[in-house]
């Protein structure tokens, strides 16, 4: 018996499937990644840094670029 070939409704439909899952994947991670970076804050004693700081901060360090924020830092 011979396969029918997928139509393009069916493939767009495993597509937004697949969409899907990646999409809860990538919450799930990041929940993941926010508690080991909560973790780290904890271990270095950050945890008194106010969060409007906070975000600042990493405002700041994402449009220096970490290898440049790290030069800056290690200078002063």
């Amino acid at each position: 018996m011979a396969r029918s070939k997928a139509s393009a409704r069916d493939a767009l439909m495993k597509v937004q499937r697949q969409r899907e899952e990646l999409a809860a994947e990538e919450a799930r991670l990041r929940e993941s990644a926010a508690a080991e970076l909560g973790k780290v804050m904890l271990d270095c004693g950050a945890e008194a840094i106010e969060p409007s700081q906070l975000r600042r901060l990493m405002v700041s360090v994402q449009k220096l670029g970490l290898d440049e924020t790290l030069k800056r830092i290690s200078r002063a």
